[in-house]
């Protein structure tokens, strides 16, 4: 029995479109330099009948999966439908894994086709993709992804569309959701037609989405925000989608689209940061701001310069959004809503309430979404009707994620106040001890040591060390400039006064020893981040706890990897 109404599951949705807006554009495509291709809804539906006829001509049992490896693009969106109302359950991956990740991925799901679009490194992850596998390229693809099979717009062409509207029950299993890995192989998150559906409704009284609105698809759509807001969002409401074409387009891109509603991580949004302050310092803005009429004439031509002068609803998310860098956009006239969730829970858990200030928290849970702390262990616990299935193939792993009595361990910890709103403390498995015996939560004090304007990203660290350390990715304009030594010099004072004035906010066990600059980026080809910029915790305890001990007896508050 479907836990809603028929009429709002996807498949439905596309045919709603179809019928009542044909004309209307439903999805704009970039093509390089500087063209668009824009997609109405009937055009979209058309091309979706016709590769859905083209997979079901294979006769796959229903239920068969079919994976999508691509950044994101209108295809991309197509290709879900399609296996959709094919029969088939789709299993994106990120655009950017190693090829053994691709290979476990396809080889665990079994995969009986692969959708090859937009990628920027498909000659390193060609390997991974096994023999035999029929690969379908879209019009972006890489020249040689097509594996003697034809590609999408070859397919189209010579395939009729499927006809009716065909439908799949609610419960049915719609996606195999891989996690991100950042504590190992990728698990497959399994979600039903209903999950999405009801995770929608919910969703829409928290976040004002209408058809009227615009987005920019730029963040991965094999990960479960992108995939709720943008592409669920899109079908229910009939918004317009707009797409990024590259890293180096994607300032035009905003500007192109400016979205009415725009999320990102907080990574991208500490970016956006310091390209403003890289053409404005900090005091000058800051100053300009404070003065009335014109602070308001900056703010709209920051906001302007960001293409988000037009964004009704600016949300953050994916990892924890440092406090200070709220209260900078806050200044700005941008207020980010903070949100909360997980693959698990299809990322609908919690987030702030737009025009109250609940910074520092994610608000409170989503109607329909129940939340507690266990008393022990100080877990955060919820339940809804958007938990996942399980985990593919995984029995014992899908026990273990959930209590007795049905709640969903999140494996973070926080605390719930008076008002209901939570606020997350750290990972349950973060939590270190140094060598006094006291435990250190890493994840605030991480907040406010990324806050400095040359560093990219860090790690707080030190199980078993006197005091705790933290190592710091610089950002490439700063890596740039330490080149020359009179650089490093100016940024070894700047960090040593950001370290101790980062110091004087936390309890004495807290109180880092030093800052350790390395060299090495954190990248996704080395395995030190998530496709969603996370830090993977236990890659960097692999790749520096050896030298832990060395550095915290060097004496040094700032110390460059290698030395």
């Amino acid at each position: 029995m479907s836990k809603i109404a028929p009429d709002l599951l996807a498949l439905q949705r596309l045919y709603h479109w179809e019928q009542t807006a044909p004309t209307r554009v439903a999805l704009t495509q970039p093509m390089g330099h500087g063209s668009v291709q824009d997609f109405s809804w009937a055009q979209v539906a058309d091309q979706v009948r016709r590769m859905a006829a083209h997979l079901q001509s294979h006769g796959w049992e229903p239920g068969s999966k079919v994976a999508i490896l691509s950044k994101n693009c209108a295809w991309w969106m197509m290709s879900d439908l399609a296996i959709w109302m094919a029969g088939y359950v789709s299993v994106p991956l990120y655009p950017t894994l190693a090829p053994e990740t691709i290979r476990q991925i396809l080889t665990h799901s079994e995969s009986r086709a692969c959708f090859v679009g937009k990628l920027d490194g498909w000659e390193g992850m060609k390997p991974g993709v096994p023999a035999g596998l029929p690969c379908i390229s879209y019009p972006l693809s890489p020249p040689d992804a097509i594996r003697s099979y034809p590609g999408w717009d070859t397919l189209c062409q010579k395939t009729a569309p499927l006809q009716g509207n065909p439908v799949r029950a609610g419960e049915d299993l719609a996606t195999l959701i891989y996690t991100s890995g950042t504590t190992g192989m990728p698990k497959g998150v399994m979600h039903s037609f209903d999950n999405f559906a009801w995770a929608l409704d919910s969703g829409l009284q928290r976040i004002p989405m209408t058809g009227a609105d615009r987005m920019l698809s730029y963040l991965p759509l094999a990960h479960v925000v992108e995939r709720m807001l943008v592409e669920h969002g899109w079908l229910r409401t009939g918004m317009h989608v707009f797409f990024a074409e590259s890293l180096d387009t994607f300032a035009a891109d905003l500007q192109r689209a400016r979205p009415t509603i725009f999320f990102s991580v907080p990574r991208l949004w500490v970016k956006f940061q310091q390209g403003i302050h890289h053409k404005m310092p900090p005091a000058k803005l800051n100053r300009l701001l404070g003065i009335p009429i014109l602070g308001g004439i900056v703010r709209r031509k920051v906001q302007k310069a960001l293409g988000l002068d037009q964004c009704k609803f600016a949300a953050g998310g994916a990892a924890p959004m440092p406090l200070a860098l709220l209260e900078w956009y806050s200044k700005l006239g941008l207020q980010i809503n903070e949100g909360y969730g997980m693959t698990e829970n299809l990322a609908l858990s919690h987030i702030t309430e737009s025009g109250k200030n609940q910074q520092g928290t994610v608000g409170p849970a989503y109607k329909g979404v129940e939340h507690r702390i266990d008393p022990e262990t100080g877990e955060v616990q919820m339940r809804s009707q958007a938990l996942m299935l399980g985990y593919y193939k995984e029995p014992e792993k899908s026990r273990e994620s959930f209590t007795d009595d049905g709640w969903l361990k999140t494996g973070d910890k926080g605390s719930i106040d008076r008002h209901g709103l939570l606020r997350i403390t750290g990972r349950v498995k973060d939590l270190f001890k140094t060598g006094k015996g006291k435990y250190v939560a890493p994840a605030p004090i991480e907040d406010k040591l990324v806050m400095h304007e040359a560093v990219e990203a860090c790690v707080v660290t030190g199980a078993n060390l006197g005091q705790p350390l933290g190592i710091v990715m610089l950002n490439p304009d700063a890596a740039a400039r330490v080149a020359d030594l009179g650089e490093r010099s100016e940024l070894e004072a700047s960090l040593t006064g950001h370290l101790k004035s980062l110091n004087a906010t936390l309890d004495p066990h807290e109180q880092l020893q030093c800052v350790v600059v390395v060299t090495t980026a954190w990248t996704v080809d080395n395995d030190l981040i998530t496709p969603t910029f996370k830090v993977k915790r236990n890659r960097i305890e692999d790749l520096y706890a050896r030298h832990y001990e060395r550095w915290e007896a060097s004496g040094k508050k700032v110390i460059w990897d290698g030395e």
